[in-house]
């Protein structure tokens, strides 16, 4: 049985491990988790450029610099969860989910990809899809953590709404 100083400890761990700062790549925007892919290899400036294009919110000229990275680096989970993003904020959610899921057969833990694949699925009114990776969140953060609350907001919001208020490719 653990004592309370333990539990204390463990408490606090947890928390900081919770509050820890993003690490170098793609912490917001398209929901890159912070890691990157491949430590010791120098990052594609292309990738850079189109990150930097995502967040200036200039969909269309990341797509195809991501289209490059991916296909010189098809092991790239944050480069196709980015490529995905841009893909579903330039107003294409359909031709999204695959990206998503390349993203996601990559990295399996890939917590923005899981996050924006469900907003994709709540754009295109599937509830059940966008609630599967609810539930993955769910278990892969040890306390809530940003990607998990953002997509329960969507799934909430769209549930109140009756389908009415679903992600669109300006808002969310």
């Amino acid at each position: 049985m653990l004592t309370l100083r333990r539990h204390f400890a463990l408490l606090v761990v947890l928390l900081l491990l919770a509050i820890a700062p993003p690490g170098p790549v793609g912490a917001d925007g398209g929901g890159g988790q912070g890691a990157i892919t491949n430590p010791g290899k120098p990052e594609d400036p292309q990738y850079t450029t189109a990150v930097k294009a995502i967040k200036a919110k200039e969909y269309g000229k990341a797509i195809p610099l991501l289209e490059g990275v991916v296909s010189r680096d098809e092991k790239n989970a944050d480069a196709y969860n980015w490529l995905a993003y841009a893909t579903r904020k330039h107003g294409n959610p359909t031709a999204s989910l695959p990206l998503y899921q390349k993203a996601l057969a990559i990295d399996p833990k890939h917590k923005g990809a899981h996050e924006y694949i469900g907003e994709a699925y709540l754009m295109l009114d599937n509830l059940p899809k966008a609630k599967e990776h609810l539930s993955t969140l769910s278990s892969l953060c040890p306390i809530t953590c940003g990607e998990y609350r953002d997509l329960k907001r969507a799934v909430e919001t769209y549930e109140k709404s009756g389908g009415k208020s679903k992600p669109t490719a300006a808002s969310w």
